[in-house]
């Protein structure tokens, strides 16, 4: 494998049913982010600990976050995007419901500035995308499409998926690991740019035919 795909798990962590901790499993050679405290949500204090292993890792990375792991994430690449080949991005958080400090209550500290703010502006990465879902308790989806455009990423729609977490039945996620493994996993050079409409890319046993890899993610 020629690049590193980095686990950046969001608020409170990912336990080992969440899809983050099979993926780790099923790549070999995936990592996740450390010295984090997951029940801590510290813009700053993640974005440096994901910062510190793109900076370790002796291949260009792919990270794939979740939740609150999304914003640091894109702190961190946007200090040093030239050793991040791709981002997917998946549930990203409100950002207004965090403060530089840590979760933000805005019923009391409505004069406590978000993250917001604090997040970059511009493309990410050169490949990536972003899940977003139209039914998730931590993001309304046009503010999923809004975070998409700030950071170039395509959008991709899963439909009614909640958080995309263990409780809105997100453990074994296939689809994410064969649409991973099209984009960075296979081979020198990735298989599809989102910029470009890709190739078709074998369906999954059950529907008789095949499916582009943007049209199997619309049926998640």
């Amino acid at each position: 494998m020629n690049s590193t795909v980095l686990i950046v798990p969001g608020y409170r962590g990912s336990g080992a049913a969440h899809w983050q901790s099979w993926l780790q499993a099923k790549i070999a050679g995936s990592q996740r982010v450390t010295g984090i405290d997951w029940n801590a949500p510290v813009l700053s204090r993640w974005a440096d600990q994901v910062a510190a292993a793109i900076d370790r890792s002796t291949k260009p990375v792919w990270i794939v976050a979740h939740s609150f792991g999304c914003l640091a994430s894109a702190v961190a690449i946007a200090r040093q995007p030239a050793k991040v080949a791709g981002a997917v991005l998946v549930a990203p958080a409100d950002p207004e419901r965090f403060s530089r400090d840590g979760v933000r209550d805005r019923t009391r500290d409505s004069h406590s500035e978000s993250v917001k703010s604090l997040l970059p502006v511009g493309a990410l990465a050169e490949m990536g995308l972003l899940i977003a879902s139209e039914n998730d308790p931590w993001l309304d989806y046009n503010d999923a499409r809004g975070l998409a455009e700030r950071w170039k990423l395509p959008l991709f729609n899963a439909r009614q998926a909640g958080h995309i977490n263990v409780e809105s039945g997100f453990g074994p996620w296939p689809l994410l690991y064969d649409l991973l493994k099209a984009m960075c996993l296979d081979g020198d050079e990735p298989k599809y740019a989102p910029a470009k409409r890709p190739a078709r890319y074998p369906a999954p046993a059950a529907p008789a035919e095949p499916r582009g890899w943007r049209q199997q993610l619309a049926y998640i």
